[in-house]
């Protein structure tokens, strides 16, 4: 799936004032998701919504997307990514104004997480686009290590900010987190406006008329798509089904949302050295071991353990969670060409998409019968067959890397 990693010497990646701007884009970007979709589950549970529908309004945030993350990279490759990651700043905004106006509907929180979901993409894929180009090479592993723990800081502040306004309460203040989010989406476009990334070299323009026939010829692809889509899944159930967890188990909204960011956090350390230990493993090693920890984690929470259990559980799940999106990104920007970037980071985010529509909708239906820890013990199995399929290719390669 991915190629053995010598180690890296140069540079850190982009220039500071670009990565420093990447980084503000970053962090409020996941500040925005992460405060915006757990809010929308709670206002969910105040509206009665059965737990069989929280998969489904959990795969709306990628419906819309999933059909516009090609093209998505095709605007990031002829028109930059500053444009774009500025209209998805817009969109996020625009996604709060929807769910704090008209989100005491099913159908107004339906529209307002398919808008956040389409404002998401366009940031994701205009940040990561500007990661691949601006990054020298051999330092991508580092790049994106450090890239996708600014979006775990961000995925911790979203959480925190719902322990502030929910407190002990079972459901926090749903409307306050809305209008936050307001705010939050403004300084969001802001910042992209001043972010202006290095010219691309001039063959890069004649790389673009391969388009996708380059990149889903390269080997590997599938299975590394295919592990980067689970494991991003995953981390959406988490964040729908950890709420719906405390509820059914009487934890309060502040010790759930102590969870949710006790998992990012950790998913920012094992991020934050991602470069050190890909040295140490290699790519794929590494996602095995790291996709396996998984696994185990997400299968444990659906025990009936104690609070401490729980948050000893969340960490480890947190660590194992964090490395398979940074990975797959270094791997897919060292195999492309600069004027495909934006296109390759697209197909990376449609395989994502994909599974957060697919997985979260499958496993939905199992929390009508079997509640949020069946759906926790699903979610795990489809983790253990990513792992084994990681460590198959492994097996078959390990004489040749």
């Amino acid at each position: 799936m991915h190629g053995d990693h010598a180690p890296e010497t140069a540079a850190p990646g982009p220039g500071r004032r670009l990565f420093a701007l990447l980084l503000v884009n970053a962090v409020l970007a996941q500040v925005v998701t992460f405060v915006l979709r757990p809010a929308a589950t709670y206002r969910a549970i105040e509206l009665d919504v059965p737990s069989g529908w929280l998969g489904a309004l959990t795969a709306l945030f990628a419906v819309v997307p999933l059909v516009l993350a090609v093209p998505s990279g095709q605007a990031t490759d002829r028109f930059s990514e500053r444009r774009v990651m500025i209209a998805g700043g817009v969109l996020m905004t625009a996604s709060a104004v929807v769910l704090l106006l008209a989100g005491s509907t099913t159908a107004g929180l339906a529209a307002g997480i398919i808008v956040l979901g389409t404002g998401h993409l366009l940031c994701v894929v205009g940040q990561q686009a500007a990661v691949a180009n601006s990054a020298p090479d051999g330092r991508f592993d580092t790049a994106f290590g450090h890239y996708t723990f600014a979006a775990s800081l961000g995925q911790a502040a979203g959480p925190g900010l719902i322990i502030l306004a929910g407190g002990g309460r079972a459901v926090p203040d749903t409307g306050l987190l809305f209008a936050g989010s307001i705010g939050i989406g403004l300084v969001l476009t802001l910042s992209a406006l001043f972010i202006r990334t290095p010219a691309r070299p001039p063959g890069s323009r004649e790389q673009e008329a391969g388009g996708m026939r380059t990149l889903v010829r390269l080997p590997g692809l599938p299975r590394a798509l295919l592990v980067s889509c689970v494991v991003l899944a995953a981390v959406d159930i988490t964040l729908v089904y950890l709420p719906a967890l405390g509820t059914d188990r009487d934890l309060s909204a502040g010790f759930i949302g102590l969870l949710l960011t006790l998992r990012a956090v950790a998913s920012m350390t094992s991020r934050f050295f991602l470069g050190k230990l890909v040295t140490l493993l290699d790519r794929r090693r590494l996602m095995v071991v790291t996709t396996v920890l998984s696994a185990l984690s997400m299968a444990a929470l659906a025990l009936p353990l104690p609070p401490a259990a729980l948050a000893c559980l969340v960490v480890f799940l947190g660590l194992g969670l964090g490395v398979g999106q940074p990975l797959t990104m270094a791997w897919l920007a060292s195999s492309t060409p600069p004027g495909l970037r934006g296109r390759a980071m697209s197909l990376r985010l449609t395989g994502n998409r994909l599974g957060q529509v697919v997985l979260p909708s499958a496993v939905g239906a199992l929390a009508i019968t079997t509640g949020a820890a069946g759906v926790l013990c699903a979610t795990a199995a489809a983790l253990g067959a990513a792992a084994a399929l990681a460590g198959r290719r492994t097996a078959e390669t390990a004489g040749t890397s």
